[in-house]
């Protein structure tokens, strides 16, 4: 396999990272979970989203993949603590 397959994976786990840090004060923080569970929602569904991706015959070359994920992992990772917030209350 080609190793750029596995840098753009690293490039989405440290995206979600990121997510993950700035996520307290886009209100995705809360005291029913623990402050790393958005930054791991996002890392999931990024790499997911990315899988199914290139599994449909998008390329890692193509923006259309890296413009999907980019966009979509905030989203999942502010509806998904919001969910986990209203499953565990």
């Amino acid at each position: 396999m080609d190793l750029t397959i596995y840098l753009n994976v690293a490039f989405i786990a440290v995206y979600g990272a990121i997510l993950g840090l700035v996520a307290p004060y886009v209100g995705a923080a809360s005291k029913s979970y623990h402050s790393t569970a958005p930054g791991a929602i996002a890392i999931i569904f990024g790499s997911l989203l990315w899988a199914i991706l290139t599994w449909t015959g998008l390329s890692y070359e193509q923006p259309w993949i890296w413009l999907i994920v980019m966009l979509t992992m905030p989203a999942a990772m502010w509806f998904g603590a919001k969910r986990l917030e209203s499953i565990r209350a």
